[in-house]
């Protein structure tokens, strides 16, 4: 009997004990989504790619209308074309469309690396201010994706926003 009362009595402490240390553990969640979103690199970035491809898309634009032109003036002259004429339109309209789509799937692929690049950089500045957050003020543990629900109290994401800023 005094062994199980012992043993009760040293499982008690442990479960207090623990509940203690539990109690200084310090935790905090970090909504990366929103930081992503509001981060000032965010926009820095996509003025960076909208220059770099803003040439390439304006060549794009003007092979469609160009393209435009050739389609409007086979539907509008058609009739009165000799056979040599409108096939050689009709190859000549085939042959830039294959030309056009050539070049917006490369548009869109060197756009998409690009994407990826700028988003690869600002995903590392982030996670560098969420560890020197978390180093500055002690926290013990920081989550980010995968927290079903995170009270106000724990939400440490606009100090990590801030912390970006500063990381300029």
């Amino acid at each position: 009997m005094k062994t199980r009362f012992f043993l009760y009595a040293v499982a008690g402490l442990m479960i207090f004990g623990s509940a203690v240390r539990a109690a200084e553990i310090k935790i905090g969640f970090v909504n990366v989504a929103q930081v992503l979103q509001q981060a000032p690199q965010a926009a820095e970035a996509k003025k960076r790619l909208e220059k770099e491809f803003a040439p390439r898309d304006k060549r794009l634009v003007s092979q469609q209308k160009e393209l435009k032109k050739l389609e409007d003036k086979l539907a509008r002259d058609a009739a009165v074309m000799s056979d040599a004429e409108r096939r050689k339109l009709e190859r000549d309209i085939l042959a830039k469309q294959r030309e056009i789509k050539r070049a917006q799937e490369e548009f869109r692929e060197d756009f998409n690396l690009r994407r990826n690049e700028e988003l690869g950089k600002l995903q590392r500045k982030i996670f560098e201010a969420i560890k020197a957050l978390a180093k500055e003020e002690n926290y013990d543990l920081l989550l980010t994706d995968g927290v079903v629900y995170a009270s106000d109290r724990v939400d440490v994401t606009e100090k990590v926003q801030k912390k970006l800023k500063s990381l300029k």
